[in-house]
């Protein structure tokens, strides 16, 4: 059997049944559509056990518990932060202006679920898709083929149970490079949400269908000296430990100055950080990059002691929660500046403040341009000078990166996919919700007639309703005219 062969034709398969549901779906009001979501989230809470022990048992990725917590996220506070949306239909009237705005479904939405985070990333995104009036159809990563598939089931099952429409969500059983190229490609296919690898996300901005996409986070988080310093090296070991640092939001890097550094350093160590001598540091940077300069995927989600004994590494003990690396440098010839979706943080010492801006920019422009940044101080002048500079869409304060990016411990929308902006690359800088996946038809009526345009005499002698917007504009123009 040609597997390249099948999942295309399984993609035509899938995009047509889709196709069929979201005529049904485009015609539904947003109370039939709130209650297809309300049923997936529900079954969402009933299998997140389940479906999170199958996904680390299939990919050997992070830690049952919290994919649980992941999935439960999802089922439950991505779930409230939707259900009361309004998406579909008339979302503004404005009596005032003259003015409508209603919300339509985009139509089929190809969603690429990633290995790291894979059951929780299918509730999510049905969830999103049937809140705008979507039919979605989901293309699996081969290493989490069977979690995935079953979540996508589970979803199918209580959509239609509460009246939706069949095939609703679909998923691709066969999936391929070459079936998720047509199904990104295909004439029908109207939106990629894709989450993933930058290889995959490239491809899906380069397919000719509109995506929205993000690729790899390389987040740094800076300790500026006001911080709270026990609590921010609790809260970037609680972040980079959750679910074995799979999170593309996570941390990868820790910035500090030279007079920092003795505080910082020590307060790790006693926290359970170990920081990696020069030969231990040589053997790990061996083990982590590939020949071909990309990330060696057996580091991700892995524990301490797996990666330890994986690479090659002996001393280190078993209570050892993150192993921190000293880099001096960003790009070839650094690995550990890149993004690292293990138990591995780089840690950089510079001399002064500006200096550590500057190499918080640098490792973002080096690679997770416009995803996410994490600083801890309490000052705020130095919360926005480090704002304003970074390319970064997220910049999170004081909280766990891994979890405020997505909105867990931060009142940013919550979402599992993190839209990177035009720094980035993607179409979109926000958390990506229900509103990012319908388009808006706007209706505008007439309030002013060609004679007004022109600020012709007695152009407004048969109104008596003129705003004062409308005035103000009509008195400029007629000023400048004079001039």
């Amino acid at each position: 059997m040609d597997k390249d062969l099948t999942s295309i034709q399984e993609a035509r398969e899938c995009i047509q049944k889709a196709k069929a549901a979201g005529e049904i779906l485009a015609v539904m009001e947003q109370a039939e559509l709130d209650k297809l979501v309300a049923a997936v989230a529900r079954t969402g809470r009933e299998h997140a056990r389940e479906l999170a022990e199958e996904a680390v048992n299939e990919t050997g990725f992070g830690v049952a518990e919290h994919k649980t917590i992941k999935n439960l996220f999802a089922a439950n506070q991505i779930y409230d932060a939707i259900k009361d949306q309004k998406v579909v239909g008339l979302l503004a009237k404005n009596d005032q202006e003259k003015t409508w705005d209603f919300g339509v479904p985009v139509g089929v939405v190809a969603a690429l679920v990633p290995s790291t985070n894979p059951t929780s990333t299918v509730l999510y995104k049905a969830m999103i898709a049937l809140k705008a009036g979507n039919p979605v159809v989901f293309s699996p990563h081969p290493n989490a083929l069977s979690c995935i598939v079953h979540a996508a089931r589970l979803a199918a099952k209580a959509v239609e149970e509460a009246g939706g429409p069949k095939d609703a969500v679909t998923v691709i059983q066969t999936p391929t490079l070459e079936g998720t190229k047509e199904l990104m490609s295909h004439r029908d296919t109207k939106l990629i949400l894709a989450t993933g690898g930058g290889g995959m996300v490239r491809a899906a901005y380069s397919s000719g269908t509109p995506a929205i996409g993000v690729g790899a986070g390389n987040g740094p988080a800076y300790f500026h000296e006001s911080c709270d310093l026990e609590q921010a090296v609790k809260r970037v070991l609680d972040s980079k430990t959750f679910d074995n640092g799979t999170i593309c939001a996570s941390e990868q890097s820790v910035v500090t100055t030279v007079a920092f550094a003795p505080k910082v350093k020590a307060e790790f160590e006693r926290q359970g950080g170990y920081f990696l001598t020069k030969d231990q540091r040589d053997t790990l940077a061996g083990f982590i990059l590939r020949g071909n300069g990309t990330m060696n995927p057996a580091i991700v989600g892995k524990s301490v002691a797996e990666l330890c004994r994986l690479a090659g590494l002996s001393g280190i003990a078993p209570t050892v929660r993150v192993l921190l690396a000293p880099e001096d440098g960003v790009g070839k010839g650094h690995p550990f500046s890149n993004e690292k979706l293990g138990l591995i943080l780089a840690y950089y010492v510079e001399s002064d403040e500006d200096k550590a801006l500057a190499r918080c920019v640098e490792i973002l422009r080096h690679e997770g341009a416009g995803h996410t940044f994490a600083i801890h101080a309490k000052e705020e002048g130095v919360v926005e000078k480090f704002a304003r500079a970074v390319p970064a869409s997220r910049i999170l304060v004081n909280t766990p990166a891994s979890l405020g990016g997505i909105g867990a411990t931060t009142n940013l929308f919550p979402a599992m996919t993190l839209g990177c902006g035009a720094v980035g690359g993607s179409s979109s800088s926000n958390n990506i919700g229900p509103m990012d996946l319908v388009n808006i038809k706007r209706v505008g009526w007439g309030v002013r007639e060609l004679e007004e345009l022109k600020g012709g005499e007695g152009s407004c002698s048969n109104r008596q309703d003129i705003s004062q917007k409308e005035l103000t504009w009509i008195i400029a123009e007629a000023l400048r005219q004079l001039r």
